[in-house]
């Protein structure tokens, strides 16, 4: 997205950019992101993403690893290979920093859409996506264990399941 793009564009965009992040977090905390299909290239996406970027850590990245100029120079052919295969492959994209925290502020960064799909099929495929899925389960569990109500803040009352 051009910085210098019309204030209402860069609201529609980031309004849809955060959409596609809770969706995506929505998913990996329902279903174990070791099962995840995200494209129909995901297996092309992911060996290509580890033959040119063998020992980068996907658990926790830094902006420099994304955005420096040397990061860029590295990224951009194989961005490139996926020009046609992956619809807007270069369409801004909210990417968590570390995953096993959600979207912030202070944890997400804009990449483009196949950096994110690299980034995150490599954290699905090789676990680290994991401890969202297992958090959100375990958080279930313990609330099916406390008798699956909550607190109704207003009254202390506890309500049922499907009464939230």
């Amino acid at each position: 997205m051009a910085k210098n793009s019309p204030p209402g564009i860069l609201m529609s965009w980031a309004m849809r950019a955060m959409q596609h992040a809770e969706v995506y977090h929505n998913l990996i905390s329902s279903v174990d992101p070791q099962f995840l299909k995200l494209t129909e290239v995901d297996d092309d996406i992911y060996s290509e993403f580890r033959k040119h970027f063998e020992t980068l850590r996907v658990d926790v990245l830094s902006p420099e690893d994304l955005q420096s100029i040397s990061a860029k120079q590295k990224w951009r052919p194989f961005c490139l290979k996926f020009d046609g295969v992956i619809e807007y492959f270069n369409c801004g994209t909210l990417l968590r920093l570390d995953c096993s925290l959600g979207y912030t502020e202070e944890n997400t960064i804009v990449v483009p859409r196949i950096k994110f799909f690299a980034i995150e099929i490599a954290r699905n495929r090789e676990g680290y996506n994991k401890v969202v899925y297992t958090g959100v389960q375990d958080k279930e569990k313990e609330k099916v264990a406390n008798g699956g109500g909550e607190k109704d803040t207003d009254s202390g009352e506890e309500k049922g399941a499907n009464e939230k």
